[in-house]
This record gives C-alpha cells, structure tokens and sequence, in this order.
C-alpha cells in the first residue's frame, strides 16, 4: 500500500469518526433541552432540510424553532441512536441507522412515549467541520401515549397514524396493555 492510499483512508476513518460523534452529540443534545441558534449551527447547515414525524422543514431557523417547540412537549427524554453506516464521498457523506426516543410527556399525566425508527442523513464538510444538510426519522413503530400536538403544530397525528402517515396503514398489537404501532420497512426516496 503506498503513502497516498494511506491517507486516503486515514481521512476516510477520520471523516466516518467525526461524523458519528456529531451525530452522537446531536441525539444528546436534544436531551440536555438547549436549543438555540448556536446549537443549530454547530449541527447543521444554514439550507438543511429535516424531515421528522410531526413534520417537514427547511432552513436552520425554522428547524430550530420546530425542535424547540417538539421538545417542548417533554417534560424528559433519553435518544439512542446505533447501527450507523456512514459512507463518505468527498466532502459529502450519507449516514443510516436505527434510533430509540423515549419521552416522559410534560403534560403532567406521566406518560411515557417511545418510538424507534431509521434515520437517513445527508451531511457535508464546510469549514467549521461536518453538518447535516438534509435528515429523515423514519418511525418503525410507537409504544405509550404519543404527546397531543398543538392545533397549529403540524398536521395532527392519531395514534394509528404517529408511525408515519406518508408510509400506508398500519397494523396494531396490544403489548402489556399499551398500544404499539408498526410499519414496513423504510422506504428509499430517488432524490
């Protein structure tokens, strides 16, 4: 192997660590609850686009105001996030894996909701290091009580529908006495 594909994949490795710690940093983030422009520029691009359960955005202002509002309706959370693959491409990179949120509700009433799913992100390296320029959480299944979004939120979700309406109906199972919703498999966009 010659000194020039060393480093080559010296920097791939390096890229792939950088880019799991801040994905890592991301999850503990949101549960440490401190959302503001300084955090979002230190995860992501000014153009990011996220696409989560309670709805789509684009831009980092708009992100930011979303996830402070969506945090907002937990009193605590833990996010574990695992499995990631990422690929590097350059100064581009693709990242999927799996990831569990648990949240106790801020309503009062103690509930606990949880939900696992796919996580697809889409980073780049600008010169402050890598951002997240596009994300998806796609929700496999929920479990527990999901929060009751505000009329003006985003479009309102039922329980049979908080797994993700854009993916079909679902199948429901009683575990324990609490609800849980499943979906099939993640689709893949062409974009």
């Amino acid at each position: 192997m010659d000194t020039e594909e060393t480093r080559r994949q010296v920097r791939t490795l390096m890229d792939r660590a950088e880019i799991t710690d801040l994905l890592d940093r991301y999850l503990r983030s949101l549960d440490e609850g401190v959302i503001d422009e300084e955090w979002a520029r230190a995860f992501h691009t000014e153009d990011v686009t996220a696409e989560m359960p309670i709805g789509t955005v684009h831009g980092r202002d708009a992100l930011t105001a979303h996830v402070r509002r969506a945090m907002a309706l937990f009193d605590r959370t833990v996010h574990l996030g695992t499995n990631t693959v990422v690929d590097v491409d350059g100064g581009r990179a693709t990242a999927r894996g799996a990831q569990l949120s648990t949240h106790v509700l801020a309503d009062g009433s103690g509930g606990v909701f949880v939900s696992a799913g796919h996580t697809e992100t889409e980073l780049v390296r600008t010169a402050a290091g890598w951002r997240i320029s596009a994300s998806a959480l796609r929700v496999a299944w929920t479990w527990g009580t999901p929060p009751r979004l505000p009329g003006d939120f985003a479009p309102a979700r039922t329980d049979e529908d908080w797994a993700g309406a854009a993916h079909g109906s679902a199948d429901r199972d009683s575990v324990n006495d609490a609800s849980v919703t499943r979906q099939g498999p993640v689709s893949r966009s062409s974009t």
